[in-house]
């Protein structure tokens, strides 16, 4: 009879063990978001207070990027960190249509599933933008008068030789999704004007009434002369990305995008610094340089609009000034241009 008794103890005992190892290793609770009629997307939940981390995710640029993944039939894992993936503020879903079932306390030993569903006609969220600095390197030039003529065709003084005058930008970029593939791309920069006059020996000097170009007769050789002009910008370009790329492609942040994009949009810049530069070497041939920091009657604001076709980390652009270089009646009538690549 004691025997009995042992064992019955020794079965209470591994049944009681039994429940409550079943009772630690509970399944994990899951949510199920239904996505049209016939289709689900299920999030395993371990502990409830994960629930929490959920709405610093940007699930809307995660399935993007599946999606993107599923058309180039891409059947590789997904590599990008989740960290990638949190959102750049604690915004979260206004007026969020979705229903969440109550976290019964009573139940956290049970499994069961949350079903969740969300109407895409209420569906409202914050827009996404992302930072990127880009570099402009290319070349610049002017035409004469808002025609197609360059001042070469009357042997103008201030005919400017085509290599070497550079044109090189810095721009601090913010793209902003506004809907599907469409986005703005705007902020600020600075941008440098390299006008390297044809003649080595150009030298610039104003009076009151114009800015005047004329030949310098000294007897040394001239070894270059050219006109500086340099500005604060600001611009604002629609651009349609093929694509749909969240950030702009860049080298330095290795996000090469694969597809094709184009945009045109207005810029406008404010002058903060002009010279004129004559370099020549003296009867000693030695080098020197001359520096003369005047604003020449340069306009100090300048506007346009900018082409831009980009593919992978680089774009080429087309910028024209809409207004002309120097002030009116103060200087010739001369529209400036750049054009080049954009990394």
């Amino acid at each position: 009879m004691k025997r009995n008794k042992s064992i019955l103890f020794i079965l209470f005992l591994i049944l009681g063990a039994g429940y409550a190892a079943a009772g630690q290793t509970a399944k994990p609770d899951s949510v199920v978001i239904k996505v049209g009629e016939s289709s689900s997307v299920r999030i395993v939940i371990h502990d409830k207070k994960d629930l929490e981390t959920l709405k610093y995710y940007d699930f809307q640029a995660l399935m993007n990027d599946i999606i993107k993944k599923l058309e180039d039939r891409d059947t590789s894992s997904l590599k990008t960190p989740s960290t990638d993936y949190l959102k750049s503020d604690e915004n979260t879903w206004e007026n969020e249509p979705a229903e969440l079932k109550d976290w019964d306390e009573e139940d956290e030993d049970e499994s069961y599933s949350h079903e969740v569903t969300y109407s895409s006609k209420e569906k409202k969220y914050t827009k996404s933008t992302y930072h990127s600095i880009s570099f402009d390197l290319g070349m610049n030039n002017y035409l004469e008068g808002g025609t197609t003529n360059f001042p070469d065709g009357n042997n103008a003084l201030y005919t400017v030789r085509p290599w070497g005058s550079w044109y090189v930008g810095i721009n601090s970029v913010l793209r902003t999704r506004v809907s599907g593939k469409f986005f703005l791309e705007w902020g600020g920069g600075i941008s440098w004007y390299n006008f390297k006059f044809q003649k080595d020996n150009i030298i610039m000097s104003k009076d009151d009434v114009s800015v005047i170009f004329a030949e310098d007769l000294r007897p040394v050789n001239f070894n270059k002369s050219k006109l500086t002009a340099t500005y604060l910008n600001a611009s604002l370009i629609p651009v349609i990305d093929f694509g749909a790329n969240r950030r702009k492609p860049s080298v330095i942040s290795d996000n090469n995008g694969r597809s094709f994009r184009f945009g045109v949009g207005p810029y406008v810049g404010y002058r903060i610094d002009s010279y004129s530069k004559l370099v020549y070497f003296d009867a000693g041939n030695d080098k020197q340089k001359e520096h003369d920091h005047d604003n020449y009657y340069l306009n100090n604001v300048r506007y346009g609009l900018r082409l831009q076709l980009g593919f992978r980390s680089t774009d080429f652009f087309i910028a024209y000034d809409l207004n002309d270089l120097f002030i009116e009646n103060k200087g010739p009538e001369l529209n400036a241009f750049s054009f080049g690549v954009s990394f």
